[in-house]
């Protein structure tokens, strides 16, 4: 009851947050101004070296040519977010999905080699963050761990469904909830290394760097916002 209870206030809250339309208003503002910023003219020419696989000077002039054109002509907007590096959170970030990369890997290369018959499902998770930034992140970072696939992110409610590869079949539902646990955590782990304070509260965690599980929620999380914006 208090999970499910927890999850509509954190869809309430979004759902006030969309009614604002602060990121569609920001898009059409900036639609049409040309290159968003001087690292996607590089990466776009990066991108097309590397498809013709040869870093020669017509390549490298025929790679910026195109990439300030398609910046003009599809302009990405830029987003209007405030974020804050904690250096150990990325590194708390980095080092577990490094470690999830590899023990799914593991477990997905075992299935292959034994020819068992997966389980799969698919599960419905309600993130906690307030920011479609991180719940696109939060949805690449589960697709890139082996057996899971991020197939539908909810933009107005936060909610995310994911195929799971591997169920256990003898105990499903305690199987998905510790997926479910995971990809939660997982956010917080996003969330610590690159979210602003008011974010982290907004979500129901404490400031710092340490986790603190996706079980735990801060109920006088908006008071607690309140009283730094006051100091």
């Amino acid at each position: 009851m208090a999970c499910a209870a927890r999850a509509r206030r954190i869809r309430r809250r979004r759902r006030r947050r969309a009614r604002k339309n602060t990121g569609w208003t920001v898009s059409r503002r900036l639609r049409g101004r040309g290159p968003t910023s001087l690292g996607m003219i590089i990466w776009l020419t990066l991108v097309w070296v590397l498809l013709w696989g040869e870093a020669s000077i017509g390549n490298v002039l025929n790679g910026v040519l195109l990439a300030l054109l398609i910046s003009y002509l599809t302009p990405l907007p830029r987003l209007a977010a405030r974020y804050q590096v904690r250096p150990l959170a990325v590194v708390v970030l980095v080092a577990r999905f490094l470690f999830d990369v590899v023990t799914a890997s593991i477990s997905v290369a075992w299935l292959v080699v034994t020819f068992q018959q997966p389980r799969s499902a698919v599960v419905r998770i309600q993130t906690r963050s307030h920011n479609d930034l991180y719940l696109a992140a939060t949805a690449g970072l589960t697709t890139l761990v082996p057996g899971s696939v991020a197939i539908e992110a909810l933009k107005f409610s936060g909610l995310l469904y994911v195929h799971v590869l591997d169920v256990d079949p003898e105990s499903p539902r305690r199987s998905l909830d510790e997926f479910r646990l995971a990809v939660l955590a997982q956010e917080e782990r996003l969330l610590r290394a690159f979210a602003s304070d008011d974010e982290l509260l907004d979500a129901g965690y404490d400031l710092g760097w340490r986790c603190q599980g996706p079980e735990y929620y801060r109920e006088d999380a908006l008071a607690a916002r309140m009283e730094q914006e006051a100091n």
